[in-house]
Order: C-alpha cells, then sequence, then structure tokens
C-alpha cells in the first residue's frame, strides 16, 4: 500500500512536471529494480505529443536514454555485488518493499541462462523480466557493447509500441487496453524473429569459416 501511494504522488507530480527530462528520470528508474510502470510515463507524453506539446521522437529517446541509464544501473550493482551478495539483498525485508524477492531475480537469471545474450533483447519486451533481466547480465559479467546495443533496441521497440498508443488512443483507455496486448505480443514475436536472423547469420559465417 505504501508503494501504491508512492506511485500515486510521483504520478501526480510527473503530470505536472511533464518534459522530456522527466520522461528521462522515470524511465530510469522503471529500467532499474524499482517496479515503477512505463505505462504511467510514455502513454501521457506521447498524447501531449499528439497534441503537439511535445516531440514523439524525442518521446521516445528520452524514453530510452532513462532505460539504458537504469539498465546500467542494475548491471554494474550486480557486477560488483556478486551473485550471493544480490541474493541476499534480494531476500531481505528492504527488497520487499520494492517487491522484488529472490524468486524474481531466479527467473531473470533463468531466463538470462536460457536465452544468452540476446535475452537482454527480448527480456526487455517481457512484463516481470524486462526490469531484472539487466541483473543477471552483470552477474555473467556480459561485455558492454552487445549490453548496451542489445538494451536499446528492446527498451526502443518497447517505447515506440508505448508511445504509439499513447500518440493515437492517449484519451480512450478501452482502446489502449485492447491494442496493448495485442501490440506486445507482436513485439515480442519480432524479437523472436530478431534472435533467430541473428543465429542462423553466426551459424552461415561459422560454415563459412
Amino acid at each position: 500500500m505504501m508503494l501504491l501511494s508512492i506511485f500515486s504522488t510521483v504520478a501526480d507530480w510527473y503530470m505536472s512536471n511533464l518534459n522530456y527530462w522527466t520522461i528521462a528520470l522515470l524511465m530510469t528508474v522503471e529500467s532499474s529494480f524499482i517496479p515503477f510502470p512505463s505505462e504511467i510515463v510514455l502513454p501521457p507524453a506521447a498524447y501531449l505529443a499528439s497534441q503537439g506539446e511535445l516531440n514523439l521522437f524525442l518521446v521516445i529517446l528520452s524514453a530510452s536514454v532513462g532505460c539504458l541509464l537504469g539498465a546500467l544501473f542494475n548491471y554494474y550493482l550486480a557486477l560488483y555485488l556478486g551473485r550471493a551478495l544480490v541474493y541476499k539483498l534480494a531476500d531481505s525485508k528492504y527488497a520487499r518493499l520494492f517487491l522484488l524477492n529472490k524468486n524474481k531475480i531466479q527467473q531473470a537469471e533463468d531466463y538470462f541462462i536460457k536465452n544468452g545474450n540476446t535475452s537482454t533483447f527480448i527480456g526487455r519486451l517481457i512484463p516481470g523480466i524486462r526490469q531484472l533481466i539487466s541483473i543477471p547480465a552483470g552477474l555473467a559479467k556480459m561485455k558492454m557493447k552487445p549490453f548496451i546495443i542489445y538494451t536499446v533496441l528492446g527498451s526502443t521497440l518497447w517505447n515506440v509500441i508505448l508511445a504509439l498508443l499513447g500518440y493515437y488512443f492517449g484519451k480512450n483507455q478501452a482502446t489502449f487496453e485492447l491494442y496493448y496486448k495485442e501490440l506486445s505480443l507482436a513485439a515480442i514475436g519480432v524479437g523472436v524473429l530478431f534472435v533467430v536472423y541473428l543465429i542462423i547469420k553466426r551459424v552461415h559465417k561459422n560454415s563459412k569459416n
């Protein structure tokens, strides 16, 4: 209840101070281990863009910059703390205040182990995984270049979806919810196709060598 009250207060503040900087700030928070929903941040900003008060491209850019900053925070936090301490902290009473526990960390780590580095791309499209996928990347000491590339690609794809929904259906909640699920599934499908493309490309390269 306390966390919901904080989110409500932050959301009210955000709506009164909505600009590119606050978009980046809250998306940084959303992309860290704090479970702040991106659905509160992007659709209202995109709706303002539809009214000519903001630029849609800059809204998406600001959100993607914030996502990368939050992901880097998670990455380096996990990298320097190490697996044992990360799991210990995730099981503490302080972590529960952020709706975090070791099972969620384990779920994200299992997903990363199963799908490899590209999980930082697809994982950004999956609720419950997207905010935490950077933690196992840090634990695994994933190389920074692919981490940044996959994080930015996955985050931007998700941000585009939310921004377009807010831009076209910002005032119609029923229509927003109808297309939200469909476009989310489509985004995951695009992510899977992208990973298949990378696999085929690597196999072809190895066969030539």
